[in-house]
């Protein structure tokens, strides 16, 4: 197994790979030290390439990353695959497999700068993501909860396709035992333009697949859950009601309506007043 780590480059090509050399496992380098990091760990067994994001890592570091990863890929003339090692959490068994991988080999090596010119302009290969029309949104929300969570967050609502969820508590029942899971609860369909969550400040994570954007996840930290007393979405949606009530026109007109006091007080206060009125 070779291991190396992502860095930013301050002139073209902006990004470039080094090897880890002095430790002796996977697992001497993916730790709590290496969080704001991005790692290509390239398996010359399994001809794998995975790739490696710290839960810190900044959003450049981690779009260099997808791309130097390709880039591999093709160093080695396509025989081996990329994988998103953070699509497994820290209990599963492949995760284990490769932390316990002892480091070695020197088939893969550092990218020069003619590496990134002859490229530049030489490829014909799409590499651009777009956002699907036509998503399916139940395998969307599978393939969104097959990806195990940042560790110590805690998911607020998610977007797909233009339809805000949030999660809801479901008892289940069983023969001998209750369970209670968490299940998506379809709040609305966002409005058209561009939208804002801003009654906290998220951490958003993008899920992509097949470079299709699946989804769009805002997590809160658990140490900030005492700071939220009731989730309230101040952004316009039109919400779908769980059961077959008339409609009124003036949820529709206000949905458009931008707010004259956009301030936390104003919208205490307007909070106030839509609960005293009929």
């Amino acid at each position: 197994m070779q291991v190396f780590e992502v860095l930013e480059l301050e002139e073209f090509p902006h990004m470039a790979i080094k090897e880890i050399l002095d430790r002796e496992t996977v697992r001497d380098i993916l730790n709590i030290d290496s969080e704001d990091k991005v790692f290509l760990l390239v398996d010359h067994d399994s001809k794998s390439i995975y790739m490696w994001n710290g839960p810190k890592s900044s959003f450049k570091l981690q779009i260099y990353g997808g791309i130097l990863a390709r880039k591999m890929r093709q160093q080695l003339r396509l025989f081996y695959r990329v994988y998103p090692l953070n699509a497994y959490s820290k209990d599963n068994k492949k995760f284990q497999d490769v932390m316990e991988k002892a480091l070695g080999g020197s088939i893969a090596k550092p990218f020069e700068k003619k590496d990134f010119m002859e490229q530049r302009y030489g490829s014909s290969a799409r590499l651009d993501i777009t956002i699907a029309t036509n998503i399916d949104i139940n395998k969307a929300i599978e393939y969104i909860n097959d990806i195990p969570p940042p560790e110590n967050y805690e998911r607020k609502f998610f977007l797909i396709s233009g339809n805000v969820y949030t999660e809801e508590d479901i008892a289940e029942s069983f023969v001998q035992e209750e369970k209670t899971v968490k299940k998506p609860l379809k709040m609305g369909l966002l409005n058209r333009g561009f939208t804002f969550f801003s009654d906290y400040d998220y951490s958003t994570r993008l899920i992509i697949n097949d470079r299709q954007i699946q989804g769009i996840e805002l997590y809160i930290h658990e140490k900030d859950k005492s700071k939220i007393q009731t989730l309230e979405l101040k952004i316009p949606i039109f919400s779908e009601e769980r059961f077959s009530n008339p409609g009124d026109i003036t949820n529709v007109v206000t949905a458009f309506k931008i707010p004259e006091d956009t301030s936390e007080e104003g919208n205490n206060q307007n909070l106030v007043q839509n609960q005293k009125d009929p």
